[in-house]
């Protein structure tokens, strides 16, 4: 029987697993190989070294993030505030890109190499806001500016440790997505 081995999607994916719970740190080869239970000389195969597997880590989540999100979306169709709540739920709702996201965040802020990528995730994302907003907002700085808030209230929210005044936090976020896409108020039970 000879020695388990595993893809070059596997070793991103569990690096992927890792960065998501544990940092960036803690992706370290012969941890991922101990996690899949197989030789860290597999992924001399198909990475030249750590730093090869963290970029394709990146390459994963980017595209996953941008063109993997807008496909769904295009795919799923709808008006343009549909599309943007599903852009919003499939980035930062999502069990597998949210802590992945958010884990990248923290990493940029002490790699400028990866604060650059995610500054480029990051104005994709804006200019489907801006793009979407834009039918049927058309005041140009309204447009940022509702962008911006989408935006952050998407990431913002899990950070965010306060209560509501006897609300939940999803009644919130509904309400403010109400607001900022010009849609009536819809009364909670």
């Amino acid at each position: 029987m000879g020695a388990l081995r595993t893809t070059r999607e596997g070793w991103v994916e569990e690096g992927l697993r890792v960065l998501a719970v544990s940092g960036v740190d803690a992706v370290r080869v012969e941890a991922l190989a101990k996690n899949l239970g197989v030789t860290k000389g597999g992924f001399y195969g198909y990475f030249a070294d750590r730093p090869a597997l963290l970029e394709a880590m990146l390459d994963t989540w980017e595209r996953e993030s941008t063109d993997g999100v807008l496909d769904r979306i295009e795919q799923d169709g709808g008006d343009p505030k549909t599309r943007i709540h599903r852009a919003g739920m499939l980035t930062f709702s999502d069990d597998r890109l949210l802590p992945i996201d958010l884990a990248i965040r923290d990493w940029a802020r002490r790699d400028k190499a990866v604060a650059t990528r995610l500054r480029r995730v990051d104005n994709r994302r804006m200019a489907l806001l801006r793009e979407m907003i834009g039918t049927f907002c058309f005041d140009p700085d309204e447009v940022e500016a509702r962008s911006l808030l989408a935006f952050c209230a998407a990431i913002g929210e899990h950070f965010l440790a306060a209560d509501h005044d006897g609300r939940s936090r999803a009644q919130v976020l509904t309400r403010a997505a109400d607001l900022l896409l010009n849609r009536p108020h819809r009364p909670s039970h």
